[in-house]
């Protein structure tokens, strides 16, 4: 029975964003998959359609996928972001709160935190499948084995390892990661506490041949008295929100009378659905495990966190959890991590991850259909009408608002990094490529360069001039691309090494 450094269960997005963090540090890494092969209709187009927003096509931008990623989205290299400019670029999309369409005209870039152009851009569409065929060929070129068809039916660990039973066979890991989804396996197995709130609706989404689609309202989002229906871009793609407590049992197939029962509910018309071709049920039950781990076992993605699918938060706070936990996990696994630092994981994500909880919570209670929520949306909407409205929100979606608490004086510390370009071209994502923490050196400081190599195995070191530096002399960046240490035009090299030290662990001179 071969033993792997790190078992992860769940093939999907999170898990393999997860298995190419790992297999880049130089980890053994085995995926376990309980489809029994990549790909469904629920993955592709149309109904695996995802945005990505902004922190998460960066962290593709910094480990050399942006390109892979944009060729699976259709939109090549066609990124819309002026990267010659001084100023980025307005996003393409805004996204939405409740249902009310951001106007991505009234986003004011200059009021979000420490921006600057970026070949990645602010927004990207594309699939579920997409998706996880770039991660896949990435992660197979990192040597990540990944095996389908293995669903877990038990867990045990001991202070080494963890056996994990999938399938007809058993696996150890040093450490295991559940990235299997909102009813994770790994989650119950393993102990793990899971709390929350219960539903108000039942949501479903469908592909259907529709009789007489004129009777539906054209746009995109379409809030009603009773509930909320979408048309999607694609013919026949629906997606509804009805407020019944969340009273049909996910385990049921929907059927077509049911469904076109549902539509002409909260459409108010009296469409008709000649044919279902697919069909499944979501609810807004918003849950959250109390921690990230339990002795080896850990948690990222849906299987740490669910919640209603409004304004595209899942898929995004997913892969912010993987990016957060696989250089800590590496550097555990080497055995090079300082005191605690995986235990930084859990510290970090699960705040954001209960933010996002509440974010949607917000968002149901606004659409509820009762005089009070409709009163509620009148008033959100003359909010998004303003410039300062439309930001806030827009910085909420995007992942601008994160901001961990490192302790450190400089307002940068704590805050994903800036796409910093230095005067001969590079930039700070063309330095991440190879996963290890990055300090750049405005000052061009001797003494900041000789600490720097101290821990040269861990910490890329660059020094230049950049073409806007924002204000700072030098900056320190961990892998997942959050700022450490940052100082102004003088750089203090006490400081860079005991923030070097806590992120880091020693020096290796």
């Amino acid at each position: 029975m071969k033993e792997f450094d790190v078992v992860i269960v769940g093939a999907g997005p999170v898990g393999l964003f997860l298995a190419c963090e790992l297999g880049l540090a130089g980890c053994s890494v085995l995926v376990l998959e309980r489809e029994a092969e990549p790909g469904s209709p629920w993955r592709a187009e149309p109904l695996g359609m995802r945005g990505l927003f902004g922190t998460s096509v960066k962290a593709f931008h910094r480990r050399g996928m942006l390109h892979p990623l944009l060729v699976a989205a259709g939109v090549g290299d066609d990124s819309g972001a002026n990267v010659d400019s001084d100023e980025p670029s307005p996003p393409p999309i805004a996204g939405h709160f409740a249902g009310i369409m951001l106007d991505p005209a009234d986003v004011d870039l200059a009021a979000l935190p420490f921006r600057l152009p970026s070949p990645a851009p602010e927004f990207v569409m594309t699939s579920l499948v997409a998706i996880e065929t770039v991660l896949s060929e990435r992660a197979a070129k990192l040597g990540v084995q990944v095996r389908y068809g293995a669903s877990v039916s038990a867990i045990t660990q001991d202070d080494e390892s963890v056996v994990v039973h999938a399938g007809d066979g058993e696996y150890v890991g040093r450490w295991v990661v559940g990235c299997d989804g909102g009813r994770s396996a790994v989650r119950g197995l393993a102990g793990f506490e899971f709390v929350g709130t219960e539903p108000q609706f039942t949501g479903y989404t469908m592909l259907a041949s529709i009789a007489d689609q004129e009777k539906l309202s054209p746009g995109f989002f379409n809030l009603t008295p009773t509930g909320l229906y979408i048309r999607m871009s694609a013919q026949g793609h629906i997606g509804m929100m009805d407020f019944d407590g969340g009273a049909f049992d996910r385990s049921q197939q929907p059927t077509r009378e049911h469904l076109q029962a549902v539509l002409r509910r909260v459409s108010g018309t009296d469409v008709t659905l000649s044919e279902v071709h697919l069909a499944s049920s979501f609810t807004d039950r918003s849950m959250q495990a109390t921690t990230y781990r339990r002795g080896r076992v850990l948690l990222a993605g849906d299987a740490a966190h669910i919640h209603s699918p409004l304004g595209g938060q899942g898929l995004n706070t997913g892969l912010g959890d993987a990016v957060n936990l696989g250089w800590k996990l590496a550097a555990t696994v080497r055995g090079n991590a300082p005191d605690g630092l995986l235990d930084t994981y859990s510290g970090e994500r699960h705040p954001i991850g209960a933010r996002v909880l509440d974010w949607s919570r917000a968002q149901v209670e606004v659409m509820r259909p009762d005089p009070h929520a409709q009163a509620a949306q009148g008033f959100i909407r003359n909010l998004l009408g303003t410039r300062d409205g439309t930001t806030y929100v827009f910085q909420r979606i995007s992942g601008a608002w994160i901001h961990y608490d490192l302790g450190g004086k400089h307002p940068l510390v704590g805050r994903n990094a800036p796409d910093f370009r230095l005067e001969d071209g590079t930039r700070l994502g063309d330095l991440m490529h190879d996963g290890r923490g990055v300090t750049l050196d405005f000052s061009a400081d001797r003494s900041l360069h000789e600490a720097a190599m101290g821990w040269e195995g861990g910490i890329r070191y660059a020094a230049g001039r950049a073409r806007n530096d924002l204000g700072v002399g030098a900056v320190l960046i961990r892998p997942d691309g959050v700022v450490v240490w940052a100082d102004g035009r003088d750089p203090d090299r006490a400081a860079f090494e005991q923030a070097a030290g806590r992120w880091f662990g020693s020096p290796a001179i």
